[in-house]
């Protein structure tokens, strides 16, 4: 991974100087974002928005390779999920009741994106530029499953429950479900980091690859990291009434908004996962979309669940018939494939393809 030294040799800083610069850029432009609302300062947020997004993506990079895989990926995943999950709590108290519907469709609209659109992308470029991509099949199986009986639990489950009517969980059954949640990801984690870490590992491509970096410049790259990916978020929150106008505008129903948004926060992820396919590293990019998509969930239930009973509001979990089946869809869709331990083209066209129904079923469902 190359390096530009930058601020003081004696200290052996290694980064790209538009890498600590673009997150200040975003924090001035946040504290000013208060005070202006114009459309050149709109399309200003939206630039820094993404020259922050491309800082992200390198300081993860640089974590990652200084603390190793899967580890790495797990940083990275961990640390969007957890702000992800900040951003939903917080929309959620402060809409109150209004806001029932927000975590699921912000955790549906992340799998969804994950599964179809990055994992699909990711299977497209690396199918297109080796033909054939290897990975290890235990540990896309392990997350699989995972994912699989997590998901239906969560999204699936409240539709068929009747404690209380409607896709809603009662207090108690939100409380299990939360559990639930956190065992399934807590055993993953584990297996992903302890017992079977070797499921995870990709396979040496024979690159030459530099020396890892010195504990400073990781620890700016942590630092950075965390900076931007916060800024990711709200700058998103503060784009958002923008969006959310011109969905309006053009007709589209507004869980279009969330989609967005949803898009936006995980955008750091997707582009890490595609160059790591575009180096022919597929299990980097697995780990990142797989291990992402659980961590929003069992990450997200527990926390809305510990914010629905104190608030004393309910939350609406169950997905409709239509997601329901799109959601089946493409975790068969994405069984099948990775099945036989090699991927290809055509395996990325069919899930993105699924990815543009669900997009154009939201828009006109």
């Amino acid at each position: 991974m190359p390096y530009t030294h930058i601020l003081y040799k004696r200290w052996n800083i290694a980064l790209p100087i538009w890498s600590l610069v673009s997150p200040l850029i975003g924090v001035v432009i946040l504290m000013l974002a208060g005070g202006i609302d114009n459309t050149f300062f709109v399309l200003l947020m939206a630039a820094s928005l993404i020259s922050i997004v491309l800082s992200a993506v390198h300081h993860a990079e640089v974590v990652a390779h200084r603390v190793g895989e899967p580890y790495g990926t797990l940083i990275l995943a961990l640390a969007i999920t957890v702000i992800e999950v900040s951003l939903i709590v917080s929309l959620m108290l402060s809409e109150g009741a209004a806001g029932s519907t927000l975590a699921r469709d912000t955790v549906f609209a992340a799998i969804m994106i994950l599964l179809t659109g990055i994992i699909g992308l990711c299977l497209l470029l690396g199918g297109y530029r080796y033909k054939e991509q290897v990975f290890i099949k235990q540990g896309t199986n392990a997350a699989l499953t995972t994912l699989t009986a997590i998901s239906i639990l969560t999204l699936v489950l409240p539709n068929y429950t009747t404690t209380t009517p409607g896709p809603v969980y009662s207090n108690s059954q939100l409380i299990f479900v939360a559990l639930i949640s956190l065992v399934l990801y807590g055993g993953f984690v584990s297996v992903q980091t302890g017992r079977h870490r070797d499921y995870f590992l990709p396979e040496d491509d024979g690159e030459t690859h530099s020396a890892p970096p010195n504990n400073l410049t990781t620890t700016l790259s942590m630092l950075f990291l965390l900076i931007a990916l916060v800024l990711v978020v709200m700058l998103s929150k503060k784009l958002s009434p923008t969006i959310e106008s011109m969905v309006i505008s053009m007709g589209a129903p507004k869980s279009l908004v969330g989609i967005i948004i949803a898009a936006v926060i995980l955008l750091p992820e997707g582009l890490a996962a595609i160059r790591a396919a575009r180096r022919n590293r597929l299990q980097t990019s697995l780990n990142l979309a797989l291990g992402s998509a659980l961590a929003s969930i069992g990450l997200t239930i527990p926390a809305v669940a510990i914010v629905t009973v104190f608030a004393g509001f309910s939350v609406t979990l169950g997905i409709d018939t239509k997601s329901t089946l799109l959601l089946i869809l493409s975790l068969f869709t994405i069984s099948i494939s990775f099945n036989a331990g090699r991927t290809n083209i055509l395996q990325g066209i069919v899930l993105l393809v699924i990815l543009a129904t669900y997009l154009f079923t939201t828009v006109v469902p």
